[in-house]
């Protein structure tokens, strides 16, 4: 079926499942969109962002305080392929820059908690190749949720790709054309922000795929955090 494409944004709710927390958030080219997710789905915004979902072996608390401390410049991540960027350049650099601009000042998640300033994140092939999977799965089967089509979860997905975790995370979002809108759109979202300010993660995977002339969005996004065991 031809499923015209969304050209607003939007959000969804947070759940918590078995230890599993996930949001998610949908922004289009500039419109209000919705979307799915096991753990945080905030309400339709501008553009069609995705979904962010966390696990742990215990649930993160509401509202976490932590002591900043500095923490040592990231090494350079790798670049990703060109079909998991959508084009954009300095993937994982801008990426790795703009999140950890907001760990490092620490934010109000609202609902979500209120975090001090965070460690800063370091890029991961394990779960950069399990959100490129996931977003390209969602792109070319056009559907938007952190459940895959085939049944398999946030944990299927990260063991498959080889992450060996004691915590994890994942947002979502479709149709954002940027890095700094699809990031800050998820900090604008509860459930998405205490996932990106989590203090118990340690690394990050993200990958973008465009969709296809019959997805229902342009862009198709999926974030991976997790703290390694």
């Amino acid at each position: 079926m031809n499923h015209p494409r969304s050209s607003s944004p939007a959000v969804a709710r947070l759940v918590t499942v078995a230890g599993v927390a996930l949001a998610a958030l949908l922004a289009a080219c500039g419109g209000g969109g919705g979307g799915a997710s096991t753990s945080a789905d905030p309400a339709p915004g501008p553009g069609a962002a995705g979904a962010a979902d966390t696990a742990a072996s215990t649930p993160p608390p509401e509202v976490v305080q932590v002591a900043p401390a500095p923490a040592p410049a990231p090494a350079p991540a790798p670049a990703p392929p060109a079909s998991q960027t959508c084009g954009l350049g300095d993937f994982a650099a801008s990426a790795l820059a703009r999140i950890n601009q907001y760990r490092a000042a620490g934010a109000d998640c609202r609902s979500g908690g209120v975090y001090a300033p965070a460690a800063a994140l370091v890029w991961n092939v394990h779960l950069t190749e399990a959100a490129a999977g996931h977003s390209l799965d969602m792109a070319s089967k056009n559907y938007f949720s952190h459940t895959s089509a085939d049944g398999r979860s946030l944990v299927d997905r990260i063991e498959a790709a080889g992450y060996d975790w004691s915590a994890l995370g994942e947002n979502i979002a479709a149709g954002y054309p940027s890095m700094n809108g699809v990031v800050d759109g998820w900090m604008q979202s509860d459930g998405h922000c205490s996932n990106l300010m989590n203090p118990n993660f340690r690394e990050m995977g993200l990958a973008c795929v465009v969709g296809t002339p019959t997805s229902t969005y342009r862009t198709y996004w999926t974030l991976d955090l997790g703290k390694p065991r």
